[in-house]
C-alpha cells in the first residue's frame, strides 16, 4: 500500500460534525484513499507527522464577492492562508453573467464596488461563457458560481424602476434556467440593492422557478435586515414554500442597534419552517460590522437608471437637500446609515479616486473636507462613480453568538475584495480562523467539530457538492492542517490584509498549496458546475 501523501497521527475532524478521533489520512492524486491507522513502514511520496495538529476538510467559503478578483489574482491567497478551498461567488445580485452588449456599461458600473481593481474585457455574455473564462485561469480555490438576480434584471430591463411584466420575467426566468443548466449553483438575489429593490415577491417567485430542474439554490440578501428583518424572512420562506425549492438567507443578522435581539425571532421563523417542511437555511459572518457599497446609504429612488443616475442627481444641490432629509428622517427603506448609529459609525474602505480618505468615518472625512459629513459622503460616491465600499457598525457581538450556534446557520465570509494596495473588511483576509480561534478556543461559543461542520460538511451538502466538505475515503483531497491552540485571525480594519497564523497545510484536490503557511507556487482549482 502506497500513497502520494501520508498525514500522520492527526486529530480528526471529519467535517460531519462527529467527535474527533486520532488516525492517520492517505491521499493519490486528487482523492482521499485511506482514513484510519497506518502501519509504520507505509510507503509515500510525503509523510506529514501532524502530532498536536487537527485535520480537517478544507473550507468551503459559500458566499464571498471574489469575481473579478479571479481576473486580476486567481490564485488568491488571502482564501488559501485561512483554509478555503472552494468558493461560492456571484451572491447578493451581483454575477458578471449573463449579459448582452448593449448593457454592459450598465452592469460595469453596477459592479463597479466588488470589481476589486480589475478591468474586465467582458468577452462573454452567456453563464457558460463566463464559466469558460474562469476555467482558462490558474485558480488557487475551486469555484463554484451562482447566478444574480439584479444581473439577469439589468439584462431585460436596466435600471427601470418598475414592477416587471409577465413578459419581462418569463425572459428573466429562461436565463436563470439556462445559467443553471450551463452550471450555475443557483441564484442570488440583493433586494436592498437597485434593481433588485424595484422588484416584487411573486417577480422573485416566478423567476426562482428557472431553478426548479436542477433543483438550484436561491440564496438571498433579503429586502431588509434591519426594522423588518423577520418579514425579510418570511418572505424568503414563502419563496421556497411557494417553489419548492431550497433557499437560503444570506449573512443573516438584525442591523441597527434597535433591531439588536430580533435574530431570535428570526431564527424561531426559520426552525418553524423547517418543522413544516420548508428547505432553508442561513449563513454568518462572525464580525460586527457588514460592509457593502457606500450608495447604500442613498433612497431608492435616487438608484433608480443606473450609477451615471445617481452621480448627476447629487451633483443638483437641491435633490441633496431633499435626500438629506430622507436619510435624516423615519424611513421604510434599508437605511445603513442609520443602522450604523451616523456617520461616525460608517466608514470607507475602498475609494480609488479619492484615496485619501480610505480608512476614515464620514465624520473623520466631513473634518478634512470642512464639509457636514453627509455632504462628504455625497462628494465621495461622486468621485468615485460606483467604484466605493463601506463599513457599518450596526451588529451586536451577542447576536453574532446566538446566530452562530444555530444548527441552520453555516459560516461564509460576504467578502468583497480589495483592490491592490486598498483596505478592505478583515472578514476578507480572517473569516475561518477568526471562527477557530475566537469563537472555539477561547470564548468556547461552539465545539470544534460544529464550527468545522459548518465551514466544511454544511456548505459542500448546501451547494450539492457530493465529493468535498468530508474525510473520506473516496473524497476529494482538500485538506487543512492546523493547530488549534494558536490558530488565529490577524486582520483588523487598520491592517486588513494581515495574514492569519495557526493554518500549517491546505491542500486542493490533493495539491500543496500552502506549506507552513507559505504558498508553494502551484495551482490546482477547479472551475464547478451544478450537476
Amino acid at each position: 500500500m502506497s500513497f502520494d501523501l501520508v498525514v500522520r497521527n492527526a486529530r480528526i475532524v471529519d467535517g460531519t460534525g462527529a467527535p474527533w478521533f486520532k488516525g492517520d489520512v492517505g491521499t493519490n492524486g486528487s482523492k482521499i484513499s485511506f482514513v484510519g491507522k497506518l502501519p509504520e513502514n507505509v510507503q509515500a511520496g510525503e509523510i506529514i507527522d501532524a502530532t498536536g495538529k487537527v485535520l480537517c476538510p478544507g473550507f468551503i467559503d459559500i458566499h464571498t464577492h471574489s469575481d473579478f478578483l479571479l481576473l486580476r489574482d486567481p490564485l488568491i491567497l488571502s482564501k488559501l492562508r485561512q483554509g478555503v478551498t472552494t468558493q461560492g461567488i456571484g451572491q447578493c445580485g451581483l454575477s458578471p453573467a449573463p449579459i448582452s452588449a448593449e448593457k454592459i456599461e450598465l452592469l460595469d458600473q453596477y459592479l463597479g464596488f466588488i470589481k476589486a481593481g480589475a478591468k474586465p474585457d467582458w468577452n462573454w455574455n452567456s453563464f457558460a461563457d463566463w464559466l469558460n473564462a474562469l476555467e482558462g485561469l490558474d485558480l488557487g480555490t475551486n469555484i463554484a458560481a451562482f447566478v444574480g438576480h439584479g444581473t439577469v434584471r439589468i439584462a431585460v430591463m436596466g435600471f427601470e424602476g418598475r414592477i416587471a411584466t409577465e413578459e419581462e420575467i418569463k425572459k428573466m426566468r429562461y436565463l436563470v434556467e439556462s445559467s443553471v443548466e450551463e452550471g450555475a449553483f443557483g441564484l442570488s438575489s440583493g433586494l436592498i440593492y437597485p434593481p433588485g429593490v424595484y422588484s416584487s415577491l411573486d417577480e422573485i417567485a416566478q423567476v426562482c422557478v428557472g431553478l426548479k430542474n436542477k433543483n438550484g439554490l436561491y440564496e438571498s440578501h433579503m429586502r431588509n435586515e434591519s426594522n423588518d428583518v423577520v418579514s425579510g424572512v418570511m418572505e424568503t420562506v414563502s419563496i421556497a414554500e411557494n417553489t419548492g425549492i431550497p433557499v437560503q438567507v444570506s449573512h443573516h443578522k438584525a442591523l441597527g442597534k434597535d433591531n439588536w435581539g430580533l435574530v431570535k425571532d428570526t431564527l424561531n421563523e426559520i426552525d418553524k419552517a423547517r418543522d413544516r417542511g420548508v428547505d432553508i437555511t442561513a449563513n454568518q459572518y462572525p464580525y460586527t460590522s457588514c460592509s457593502t457599497t457606500l450608495r447604500a446609504i442613498l433612497p431608492p429612488w435616487v438608484q433608480e437608471g443606473g450609477v451615471d443616475k445617481v452621480v448627476d442627481r447629487l451633483k443638483d444641490m437641491s435633490i441633496r437637500k431633499q435626500i438629506t432629509e430622507e436619510i435624516n428622517s423615519a424611513s421604510s427603506w434599508e437605511n445603513m446609515l442609520r443602522h450604523a448609529g451616523g456617520c461616525e459609525g460608517t466608514r470607507i474602505l475602498y475609494s480609488p479616486y479619492t484615496p485619501e480618505y480610505e480608512g476614515m468615518t464620514l465624520v473623520e472625512i466631513g473634518e478634512c473636507m470642512g464639509k457636514d459629513p453627509l455632504e462628504a459622503a455625497f462628494d465621495v460616491i461622486v468621485a468615485n462613480r460606483g467604484a466605493d465600499n463601506a463599513a457599518y457598525d450596526a451588529i451586536s457581538e451577542d447576536d453574532v453568538k446566538f446566530v452562530i450556534k444555530h444548527p441552520a446557520v453555516m459560516v461564509a465570509s460576504d467578502s468583497i475584495p480589495p483592490a491592490e494596495g486598498a483596505k478592505t473588511h478583515p472578514r476578507t483576509c480572517g473569516t475561518n480562523p477568526r471562527v477557530l480561534g475566537k469563537y472555539v478556543r477561547e470564548e468556547k461559543t461552539l465545539t470544534l467539530e460544529d464550527a468545522v461542520w459548518k465551514m466544511s460538511g454544511f456548505p459542500a451538502w448546501r451547494l450539492g457538492l457530493q465529493t468535498k466538505g468530508i474525510i473520506k475515503e473516496g473524497m476529494d483531497a482538500d485538506l487543512v492542517i492546523f493547530d488549534p491552540d494558536s490558530v488565529k485571525d490577524m486582520a483588523t480594519f487598520e491592517n486588513p490584509n494581515h495574514e492569519p497564523v495557526g493554518i500549517d497545510h491546505v491542500f486542493v484536490n490533493g495539491v500543496k498549496m500552502i506549506k507552513n503557511g507559505k504558498h508553494t507556487g502551484k495551482t490546482a482549482g477547479k472551475v464547478l458546475r451544478k450537476r
